[in-house]
């Protein structure tokens, strides 16, 4: 049995009965069946149904804002932020749909040689709660462009938004049966895997998950994209902007509650700048409201789990146990956890070591560029990072030695679906978003024309 369980009330908003074996089989039937219709459907027509969706979600984004924020307890002006931004993934896709897969040359000895990009089949989707919806758009608004159908295994704790999706594309003119919303547990994801529909998988989760995902998809020949979350670096120079530093600090960490893959963790602050910093920082988060996540003045919601909430005090409560210093927060406040400041923070702690997801700010000085870069790359993780400073040909330079998968200059992290998304390390394999995203699940065929 699965519950969706409003994190701030603690009231149960839905239950839902997982799918018996012949409901999946069911499902896997319906998708093979949707994909041979949906392949031949032209790119066209698939794009002007993208379109159709994107106002669609324009149209409902208060009412899905209203149900993201009570299902997970993301903050209403971010929910509405996320419905936002899945709009501009589907206008995106839509508008360069037909340049990302047109065929390419090649140059051979040949009369003619190109390249085409076809459809997989049916690719499966394992998502996380923390953003419900934009986690699911931006994996299956390429993959269905791209011909393929999707099978969603959403969070078991955001049942309704999954849900909601399945009806969005519905509404939007899509076939039935082109995306289908799952009601599963964990332990049943292997049948699924292991079905000959199921030609591609994408998960975006835990460290754990993924390495039992992909122990999944090479037991049963799966192609995967696997992005597993990170301990991004946020290098701050001797000349950085320290007012500018510290106010896309704190967007950046406490952004959706501190539950973000892409948020900035771990903080390297140049020697002649760190008392600074964490004074303001400190000053900063003193500022903040926490609250209803429906209230229109709040800026940090609850954390979306009991479970999630405990995991990270005993994380905080493990890095100051190890000579991590606690400036601020470090408490539980019913389902809140207070904006938390640690400084002296050093390999061998929770805080530096793994990933925190929560407001969580992991405070550790360097005294030259060298060991700033050996300290951000001091991690399993290699997701993103960012690098504050005036110089910005040096930042360019510097970019270049971090081991991740983007570097923002003077800049929030973000994903945007004009760039490819995903990481190195433990972080993960494979890209998201952009034209290397649309070809993650793509077959490239070669023609060659003697």
């Amino acid at each position: 049995m699965l519950q969706s369980i409003n994190p701030y009330t603690n009231e149960v908003l839905a239950t839902f009965e997982a799918f018996s074996t012949s409901q999946i089989q069911a499902c896997l039937q319906q998708a093979k069946a949707a994909f041979i219709h949906w392949k031949t459907v032209s790119l066209a027509v698939r794009s002007k149904k993208m379109t159709i969706l994107a106002n669609l979600l324009r149209e409902k984004t208060e009412e899905l804002a209203v149900l993201i924020s009570k299902e997970m307890g993301k903050p209403i002006k971010e929910a509405r932020a996320e419905i936002d931004k899945c709009a501009f993934c589907c206008d995106h896709y839509a508008n360069f749909a037909d340049e990302f897969l047109k065929p390419e040359n090649c140059i051979t000895n040949a009369t003619k040689t190109y390249l085409v990009f076809e459809p997989l089949g049916c690719v499966l989707g394992i998502m996380p709660w923390n953003f419900p919806f934009w986690q699911v758009f931006r994996f299956a608004v390429p993959a269905l462009l791209s011909g393929n159908v999707v099978l969603l295994k959403h969070a078991t704790n955001t049942q309704l938004c999954s849900q909601s999706i399945e009806k969005l594309f519905v509404a939007a003119g899509f076939p039935l049966h082109c995306l289908q919303s799952l009601v599963i547990e964990n332990e049943q994801v292997e049948q699924i895997i292991a079905s000959p529909v199921v030609q591609a998988l994408t998960l975006t989760g835990s460290e754990r998950a993924g390495c039992q995902v992909a122990q999944l998809a090479g037991k049963y020949l799966k192609k995967t994209v696997l992005e597993l979350g990170g301990s991004d670096a946020f290098i701050v120079l001797a000349d950085a902007n320290i007012d500018h530093a510290v106010t896309v600090a704190v967007q950046s960490r406490l952004l959706n509650s501190g539950q973000s893959c892409i948020a900035a963790k771990r903080f390297l602050v140049a020697k002649e700048v760190y008392e600074e910093f964490v004074n303001r920082l400190q000053a900063k988060i003193k500022t903040l409201t926490l609250g209803n996540p429906l209230d229109e003045t709040t800026d940090i919601g609850v954390i979306a789990r009991a479970d999630l909430l405990q995991n990270l005090h005993q994380q905080v409560l493990t890095s100051i146990a190890k000579g991590a210093i606690l400036v601020a927060g470090g408490k539980i406040d019913k389902g809140f956890y207070l904006p938390t400041i640690l400084t002296n923070v050093c390999a061998g702690m929770p805080a530096f070591d793994e990933e925190l997801f929560g407001g969580v700010f992991a405070i550790s000085s360097f005294e030259t560029e060298a060991e700033a870069i050996q300290l951000a790359n001091a991690s399993q993780y290699g997701l993103a990072a960012s690098i504050w400073t005036r110089k910005t040909e040096k930042a360019e330079l510097l970019a270049r030695q971090l081991d991740c998968g983007a570097v923002f200059i003077n800049a929030l992290v973000r994903s945007d679906p004009r760039v490819p998304f995903g990481g190195v390390k433990n972080s993960g394999y494979g890209r998201e978003l952009s034209y290397y995203g649309m070809k993650e699940f793509v077959n490239v065929k070669t023609v060659w024309v003697e």
